[in-house]
């Protein structure tokens, strides 16, 4: 049983409190600084840097370790930690192979030894904790969905929907110039966001923390509002023609734009400042994705190519040509360290993010592939075509594991629930259907719609789905 360590200051991934621990003294590198040194399996320090380790002994009495909690999907532990001057920092211990077969002392007693931050005291919190994350894993989630709301969210034509993280709001971008914000559970309109003078096409939360939303114009700007009062912080202007795409980093600190003139633009959320221009595409910029660490972008391009940059200078890390035709979607994996693409080209293509390389084409649609997508914990991909189905990948070895036959038309979006037991596709055909990941089953279609669905998402619990389709209305579903 595996995991891996990481910094990652963000707070996307937090669950329920387990645990409080008043002090418990431990070591972490401050951002930007080398890591911590080595602990070798004798116990021995490894002779890389006798500096960083006084470093780390002083840092080991100015930390004190605060509480555990639970991330579920994708599975992992983080440790809030405060600092001598009273600021608090996460680290997040990903366990993305967990599973109800994992031997549970292994993991426990390699964590600890691996993690300075945890003492022996504390295995047995350790242990909890880990028990709490698999009985959540394995919750049987084979309840149908039921139709819970039908709202008639604007007047002119629907252009996208999408949670925030917790999934009690949700917004809509209509062809009406606005964005409204909407309350899941009662349907009602809590907000309208108004000011742009051309489409809103393009739309985020600020995930996980949902207190900021992004929108994105055909009147070339973007802007920031407030989640909860509606008020307009700031009018990104630069890009020459249409927004198409938008995202905010996990952290919430940046903003990304893809636009028709070939650029990508990053921004600073707390000053509005354009931070850097991405140049180097040929044509359009219709998709555009941060990692985990908020250290890295990719952008997909009609120039039938995907380049992944770095975030802190705007610098084109590698640019990933391999495609026949014009890139659709993109996505990082949750690690960062895999990337995929969708193109017109009927295939979906895996690449290495640190070495720029191919690592698998992945065949077997005969029409465009529409929409691409990873499960939480990135073992698994879904595409959607054109060709009105979709594939389940295994992305370690690229094999296809089941094919989701049903739909009578193609397939624009496509995604798994946050448990990664189930896919939702949305299609032409005025149907969402939900399969079963491991069989490749059709479990269930939510039917109702009268126009074709272009927009489908699950929240973090997996308990509630949101449709949108061109008869102008979104469908809430719960189970």
């Amino acid at each position: 049983m595996s995991f891996l360590l990481s910094d990652k200051d963000q707070f996307a991934t937090l669950g329920e409190v387990l645990a409080f621990i008043d002090s418990l003294e431990f070591s972490e590198s401050d951002a930007g600084c080398n890591p911590l040194p080595h602990i070798n399996r004798n116990g021995g320090v490894s002779p890389t840097n006798v500096d960083m380790l006084q470093h780390a002994t002083i840092k080991l009495a100015a930390m004190k370790l605060k509480r555990f909690l639970l991330r579920y999907y994708p599975p992992g532990i983080i440790l809030e930690y405060e600092l001598r001057d009273g600021t608090r920092e996460m680290k997040e211990i990903d366990l993305l192979h967990l599973t109800a077969e994992s031997d549970i002392e292994v993991l426990v007693n390699q964590i600890v030894f691996e993690e300075p931050l945890i003492s022996e005291s504390r295995k047995p919190q350790l242990r909890r904790l880990i028990y709490k994350l698999i009985e959540k894993l394995e919750v049987n989630d084979s309840n149908d969905f039921y139709l819970f709301k039908i709202l008639r969210a604007h007047i002119l034509p629907l252009t996208n929907c999408a949670f925030n993280k917790s999934g009690d709001k949700f917004i809509t971008g209509s062809y009406d110039r606005t964005c409204k914000v909407w309350d899941t559970q009662t349907g009602d309109e809590l907000l309208t966001l108004e000011g742009h003078k051309n489409v809103v096409y393009a739309i985020a939360f600020n995930n996980p923390y949902g207190d900021k939303i992004i929108t994105g114009s055909f009147d070339k700007t973007c802007k920031l509002w407030s989640a909860e009062t509606g008020q307009l912080y700031h009018t990104f202007r630069g890009h020459s023609t249409e927004i198409v795409c938008l995202a905010f980093n996990p952290q919430g600190t940046v903003i990304g734009t893809g636009s028709m003139d070939n650029t990508a633009k990053l921004w600073d959320v707390e000053t509005g400042q354009e931070l850097h221009t991405l140049f180097g595409h040929t044509a359009e910029i219709v998709s555009l994705n941060f990692d985990t660490q908020g250290e890295r972008i990719i952008t997909g391009s009609f120039d039938h190519t995907v380049k992944v940059w770095d975030v802190r200078s705007g610098r084109c890390i590698h640019t990933l040509a391999g495609h026949h035709g014009e890139i659709s979607s993109t996505q990082f994996n949750y690690t960062g360290e895999l990337c995929i693409s969708g193109s017109i080209d009927r295939t979906c293509k895996i690449w290495d993010v640190a070495s720029g390389q191919n690592v698998q084409t992945l065949r077997g649609h005969n029409d465009e592939i529409l929409d691409v997508s990873f499960n939480a914990t990135g073992s698994k991909l879904v595409t959607a075509s054109a060709d009105g189905t979709s594939r389940i990948y295994n992305t370690m070895t690229g094999a296809c594991q089941a094919i989701l036959i049903g739909h009578e038309a193609e397939i624009s979006k496509v995604c798994f629930n946050p448990q990664g037991s189930k896919v939702l596709t949305a299609s032409s055909d005025k149907v969402a259907r939900l399969w079963e990941v491991e069989t490749g089953d059709c479990l269930q279609m939510l039917e109702g719609h009268t126009d074709e669905i272009f927009s489908c998402a699950f929240n973090y619990e997996g308990d509630t789905i949101i449709t949108g389709s061109k008869d102008n209305t979104c469908r809430i579903w719960k189970c």
